[in-house]
């Protein structure tokens, strides 16, 4: 039990580590060139980030409609394949990156939902920091601070939560359009299968009608055949005892 104890708090320990050093890049690089945005919106554990389309166009979502359109265009501009000449690929990579979380963003609809994965953030943040409180004041230590006590720490613990419950809509996605898949491949099984059945009953009722000459034909001449010969009963055998 305590080696996994163990693991979790080195992973969680890892992860914050990993989660500080970006953010020191992002802060050290706030005018970034057009190879260190291709970089940044490609570097490791990108897949992750790049889930929250408000990081990936490095926007806060109080933002409006005007600023994350003109962050866009900037973006864009940037890592256009043909700015990057020698480095189409990843600047191609880069460009569809943007271009998703632009798409997401503009659309009403999904706009409104990846701010209510914020909201549900804060209410999750929140209830761990009510949580951690009342864990002090069952302890005595009422007026200790706590780490998110810091408007930094604070911010830290959000931006976690959010990148969690992002984490958490896509696997959700993912699962449901798998799902979507093999009940759409069982479906198409059953029709074939179905096609199957149907195109042998039509083979056996055409072969059974081609046929059905022929056995009329050769009843008709078993008759003409046996018609004129008396049928005699059958010989008696004596007994024998």
């Amino acid at each position: 039990m305590s080696n996994n104890s163990d693991d979790m708090s080195t992973s969680k320990k890892s992860f914050n580590t990993f989660y500080i050093e970006v953010k020191e890049i992002e802060k050290r690089d706030s005018a970034l060139t057009s190879t260190q945005q291709i970089d940044h919106l490609l570097r490791p554990g990108s897949t992750y980030f790049n889930l929250n389309p408000f990081e990936v166009l490095q926007v806060e979502p109080e933002a409006t409609m005007d600023v994350i359109k003109k962050r866009y265009h900037t973006m864009t501009k940037l890592v256009h394949p043909d700015r990057n000449p020698d480095n189409k690929d990843r600047a191609r990579m880069a460009f569809d990156i943007v271009n998703r979380s632009w798409r997401t963003l503009e659309n009403e609809v999904t706009r409104k939902k990846c701010l209510d994965i914020y909201e549900e953030a804060k209410e999750r943040t929140n209830h761990m920091i009510a949580k951690k409180r009342k864990k002090q004041k069952k302890e005595h230590k009422r007026f200790e601070d706590i780490p998110e006590d810091d408007p930094e720490n604070y911010k830290h613990a959000l931006h976690v939560m959010v990148m969690k419950l992002f984490a958490d809509v896509e696997r959700k996605q993912q699962q449901l359009e798998q799902r979507d898949q093999e009940d759409r491949k069982r479906k198409r099984e059953a029709e074939i299968e179905e096609e199957d059945i149907q195109e042998y009953e039509t083979e056996w009722q055409k072969n059974y009608e081609e046929s059905r000459q022929s056995r009329v034909d050769s009843w008709h001449d078993f008759q003409s055949k046996h018609m004129g010969r008396k049928l005699l009963p059958p010989k008696h055998k004596p007994e024998t005892r």
